[in-house]
């Protein structure tokens, strides 16, 4: 009884902030759904329209970050639940209610245009690249494209985050800000402002918290020995990594993975100075992300790279991951012939530099 006496009381104010919300719209989707923005994949509420009209309701936490999809629409509508009613047009990409909720429908119109236009940028450029008959002019002019429009976008985000910094309205955008201004919305969310407070806010406070732990854990083993992790190689038979490292010969351990397109990109350069400088004494263990074993196994055959190749296959869940603090690749540890960590991230023409001025060219 007592337990159940405290449990009450606990929830008591979190009952207390719940608020209903009630949409009503117009699309020419068959169909319309319902969530929250923070767990897409929870469905508070969906609706076969009818006449080209809709109703949805759910009842929320108040100021929940709402979205409104349709089946056919590429468009979300986004709202915050502060208790007004909502009323969306789908394909004009409104919405009315609150004064909070129609000035969230502005920037979230204009920045998705502009996301929009990055996407087909990206396709395109994509294409280009798959290209072999390509014109070196045709790539740079896509590529300026691209990076206007990516300023652009930055532009954009900036003015949103100055202007609205002491309301609600950047947190449906910090995902974007966060690969854009990552140390302002750090700021941000370390400062007793409502996006700080707001169920997203927090998510993206965590993940930016952990990242800082992952890059101090990083930053603090250089001039440190390797720390010995055990993963499986493409046969399936385990290694530790001391089997190759600290054994007389410079290693570059190589974290990457089949699907990361970067790693993919960077992975000739990692070849071709390993042809150069292996015969010095210089060698690469990869250490895999994937979580399918027939990706993993393909890559290292098309991307043709020659050295020991080890992998859990549990993506970013991996020891690798845990051990040294990756969270996000490419990534690279330049090992000496001793065991100690040297250097990281060597990425591009620093490879080769730091190379040539170990082995000389």
């Amino acid at each position: 009884m007592l337990l159940t006496a405290a449990f009450t009381i606990a929830v008591m104010p979190l009952m207390a902030q719940q608020t209903k919300s009630d949409v009503f719209g117009k699309t020419t989707d068959a169909k319309v759904f319902l969530m929250n923005y923070v767990e897409p994949q929870v469905q508070l509420d969906s609706a076969v329209v009818k006449k080209n009209e809709f109703h949805l309701a759910a009842t929320a936490e108040k100021n929940a970050l709402m979205a409104v999809v349709g089946d056919k629409t590429e468009w979300m509508a986004l709202f915050f639940n502060d208790g007004s009613e909502v009323k969306i047009d789908m394909n004009a990409q409104k919405v009315w209610g609150s004064e909070l909720n129609e000035k969230l429908n502005g920037y979230n119109v204009d920045v998705s245009i502009v996301v929009e236009k990055l996407n087909n940028l990206a396709g395109r450029l994509r294409l280009l690249g798959a290209n072999p008959n390509a014109k070196e002019t045709e790539k740079n002019a896509l590529n300026a494209e691209f990076e206007s429009a990516y300023q652009e976008l930055g532009n954009m985000l900036e003015a949103i985050l100055q202007k609205e910094s002491n309301t609600l309205l950047p947190v449906p955008f910090l995902g974007y800000m966060v690969s854009l201004m990552k140390e302002d919305v750090a700021k941000l969310l370390n400062q007793d402002v409502p996006a700080a407070k707001h169920a997203y806010g927090k998510k993206i406070k965590q993940i930016l918290d952990k990242e800082a732990r992952a890059e101090a854990l990083k930053n603090g083993i250089l001039g440190k020995p390797f720390t010995d992790l055990e993963e499986a190689d493409v046969d399936g038979k385990m290694h530790k990594l001391s089997e190759y490292v600290g054994k007389g010969r410079w290693v570059l351990i190589d974290f990457w993975a089949s699907w990361c397109g970067p790693c993919r990109g960077e992975m000739p350069n990692v070849v071709e100075n390993y042809k150069k400088y292996h015969d010095k004494g210089f060698d690469i263990v990869g250490l895999s992300f994937d979580n399918k074993k027939e990706a993993w196994v393909k890559a290292i055959g098309d991307l043709q790279m020659p050295w020991i190749h080890l992998s859990d296959l549990k993506g970013w869940q991996s020891v690798a991951s845990d051990v040294y603090g990756i969270r996000s690749i490419p990534a690279s540890l330049l090992v000496n012939p001793e065991g100690v960590i040297v250097a990281r991230d060597l990425r591009g023409a620093a490879l080769g530099a730091k190379l040539a001025e170990i082995f000389g060219e």
